[in-house]
């Protein structure tokens, strides 16, 4: 017989990440309720790997047990919001929870999903319309400009897709 789950808790049992696989479970849930683009596609695993990342890193990594509720939205969207560094903070919270790790006995196994999520996200690179600067590659309050020639494709990292349709699946949750 298996031991119970003791979610990386310690006491000998078996260490199940169930603060990864909420955070997974909470996205999926938004982005198939919103609805923006076909689920089992590469969009919208770009998408629920970087709602789920963004889930994931804003609780402390020393909460044994995540409980989210919908007052976590506005935290999520701000994370998600154009303009705010995100690449920049996952590399920051990770590493602070790779800290905390080293700090305890047992490696923790929803760090482990995490780190290959954020891995999958920086190296894998999807075709998408070229919108001119990368930097406003989705921002809703840019116009585009009639210029702009969507029939044209560029490669870019999974998150930089996922972060935008995270964020407005948020919206429309």
């Amino acid at each position: 017989m298996l031991p119970e789950s003791t979610n990386g808790t310690g006491g000998g049992g078996l260490a199940v990440p169930m603060a990864w696989l909420c955070a997974e479970y909470i996205a999926d849930e938004v982005l198939r309720t919103g609805g923006l683009v076909e689920t089992g596609s590469l969009e919208f695993r770009a998408g629920r790997e970087t709602l789920a990342l963004t889930v994931y890193l804003c609780e402390g990594p020393e909460e044994p047990e995540l409980v989210r509720t919908v007052s976590r939205l506005d935290e999520w969207l701000s994370r998600t919001a154009y303009g705010h560094p995100w690449p920049e903070w996952v590399r920051e919270r990770m590493a602070a929870r790779e800290a905390f790790e080293r700090d305890v006995t047992e490696p923790d196994p929803d760090l482990a999903l995490a780190r290959d999520a954020w891995r999958w996200l920086e190296r894998t690179e999807l075709l998408v319309a070229d919108l001119g600067d990368e930097s406003g590659l989705w921002h809703p309050a840019l116009p585009l400009e009639p210029a702009v020639d969507e029939s044209a494709q560029v490669w870019t990292p999974a998150w930089r897709l996922g972060l935008p349709l995270g964020h407005l699946a948020i919206h429309l949750y």
